[in-house]
């Protein structure tokens, strides 16, 4: 996916989205000692293009849509039945701040290609 091609309203939902995961991540963690708790999470990437679907077919994203939440199957339990692994939250972390750094970078660039704009224009 190339998130310097996304509009705001589609940068903004890829913000959402990395928001999502974040919480999912950090619940993950809050329960990492619950018997039995199975760790959440959202497939992003599956998320993002189902939203930049929506966006061309309805000529804008829909802000009301929510990332579908799904168990993180695969993954190896202890004996508690707990599938949390503090590594794998630890980098599903670090790959939501990256994430939201290069939105944010993205957003701030086509602000600032708009700001270039107008002043050009203006002299």
């Amino acid at each position: 996916m190339q998130i310097d091609t996304l509009t705001s309203d589609e940068i903004g939902r890829y913000l959402d989205l990395t928001a999502q995961a974040t919480k999912l991540a950090a619940q993950n963690v809050a329960n990492i000692d619950t018997p039995g708790y199975r760790s959440l999470g959202i497939d992003f990437e599956s998320e993002m293009r189902k939203e930049i679907g929506r966006a061309e077919s309805k000529g804008g994203p829909d802000g009301k849509q929510t990332a579908q939440v799904r168990f993180e199957d695969g993954l190896v339990a202890r004996p508690d039945g707990n599938n949390v692994s503090m590594d794998r939250e630890s980098l599903n972390l670090a790959l939501a701040q990256l994430r939201f750094k290069t939105g944010i970078a993205v957003l701030r660039r086509q602000y600032q290609m708009i700001a270039d704009a107008i002043r050009a224009d203006g002299k």
